[in-house]
């Protein structure tokens, strides 16, 4: 499926960029040209639909480039103002007393673009490919909320179903520990405790599990995230990591 993908659209795909003279990269809405200027000098050029332009010039320790093209946590554009993401699911799911379920669904994602040398990955770039859908949303009450990364998200049957350079598929844990039964239909957690994979041009992220619980008189959704056992690529980190408080979802 990536491969049809990727040939239907002419686009590229996440991975490895050895660069001698020359490469263009084609993604959604964006175009990035690498050429060599010099011997040991490569010049950077991203351009979007509105022909916003991003130049940049890298010199090198030898004749080559080495970059990596990855999916990255959606947290940069268009601004760095949170950690969180709100995913409001397309389908509420309803989970009677005691009951648990697993579901699929899409979170957005942003590209990066990093130079590989010496055994280490340095951040050149990122962008979005969606920058339409790219906005904030607060979650809880004006006064005392949290500002969240939001997305209005797909429920998908498996980890296949990603839109390439968009979005990536998060598996998702539900479970009903409350004596009566509720509907989910909103999943607020920590993105920066998530990692992210590739494969081709597809993306996904590391799992959350909900829990509906009572916590003292109050009925919550536990969100907590978990690794995601795969073989696809551990994708690079493009921001900072800094520490991020737990936050308790009420119950609708």
């Amino acid at each position: 499926m990536e491969e049809t993908f990727s040939e239907l659209h002419n686009y590229s795909k996440y991975g490895i960029y050895t660069i001698f003279d020359s490469e263009d990269i084609l993604l959604p809405n964006i175009e990035i040209k690498i050429k060599r200027i010099s011997e040991n000098v490569f010049s950077y050029n991203r351009k979007d639909t509105e022909d916003n332009i991003s130049e940049q010039m890298i010199p090198t320790k030898s004749n080559k480039l080495t970059i990596e093209l990855s999916p990255i946590r959606p947290l940069n554009y268009p601004a760095r103002r949170t950690n969180y993401v709100y995913l409001d699911l397309d389908t509420p799911i309803f989970l009677s007393e005691g009951s648990a379920a697993t579901i699929f669904a899409r979170c957005p994602i942003e590209i990066g673009v990093f130079i590989v040398h010496d055994k280490h990955k340095d951040s050149l770039d990122w962008f979005t490919c969606d920058p339409v859908s790219s906005r904030f949303g607060l979650y809880g009450l004006p006064e005392s909320g949290t500002l969240c990364k939001y997305a209005k998200s797909e429920i998908v049957e498996s980890y296949e179903d990603s839109i390439p350079f968009v979005n990536a598929v998060l598996k998702i844990n539900l479970q009903n520990d409350l004596d009566e039964g509720h509907s989910i239909s909103k999943i607020v957690f920590p993105i920066s405790d998530n990692s992210i994979y590739y494969k081709n041009s597809r993306a996904i992220i590391d799992s959350v599990t909900a829990v509906l619980r009572k916590k003292l008189t109050l009925e919550i959704l536990d969100v907590f995230s978990k690794p995601a056992q795969t073989d696809w690529t551990l994708a690079p980190t493009y921001e900072s990591t800094i520490p991020v408080k737990r936050m308790d979802m009420g119950v609708d």
